[in-house]
């Protein structure tokens, strides 16, 4: 058998108490990787399944549906079970990102001229990274929400917002159903992994 360091030792130089935790590890893997297939092939089939009813309520309309491409729920007549399909999408930032922080960082030294030091840290730490190195998208997207009448300001915000990417999508389906006090709970499967 191979062990840890990838050298061949006879089996009947391996402890018994090793070679049945071995075949107990392999075992238990073996039937995860079933369930792990199954729970694949459930998602597939789910996710298909709930493709056609949406084209099938599109029909009704007369139209043509491409996919699912938001967030949506599917109901049981009672409201007490529930299909829920959500859309994340991840953002990153192409280069105008710099040019908008450039101009915030002109803006803020002209408007933080002798005010207190800690009005400055509240703009620089919107453009500070984590400890991979990226920045914190809510800190800069909240930038946004502030309303000043300077061109400059305005400018910065348009370049923030066509600093925009969407870098990857992933879509997640959830499965919930009312517990006894009424309120919707999820039905655990971490579909999302598979």
């Amino acid at each position: 058998m191979m062990d840890r360091k990838q050298r061949l030792v006879l089996i009947s130089q391996v402890p018994a108490h090793d070679l049945e935790m071995d075949a107990f590890v392999r075992s238990q893997i073996t039937e995860a990787k079933k369930i792990q297939l199954a729970l694949k092939s459930f998602k597939t089939a789910v996710f298909s399944d709930c493709q056609a009813f949406m084209e099938l309520i599109a029909e009704k309309y007369e139209r043509k549906t491409g996919g699912i491409k938001g967030n949506v729920t599917f109901s049981s007549y009672d409201g007490s079970l529930q299909i829920q399909i959500k859309v994340q999408d991840s953002l990153a930032f192409g280069p105008e990102l710099q040019v908008a922080k450039g101009i915030i960082d002109e803006c803020f030294h002209e408007w933080s001229e002798g005010a207190n030091a800690n009005l400055r840290t509240l703009i620089t730490d919107a453009f500070s990274v984590d400890q991979a190195g990226k920045l914190n998208t809510g800190r800069i997207l909240s930038l946004r929400r502030i309303k000043i009448d300077d061109e400059r300001w305005l400018q910065a915000m348009a370049a923030i917002a066509d600093s925009l990417l969407v870098a990857s999508s992933k879509t997640y389906i959830n499965f919930k159903e009312k517990d006894d006090s009424g309120k919707l709970i999820s039905i655990s499967l971490d579909m999302a992994a598979v």
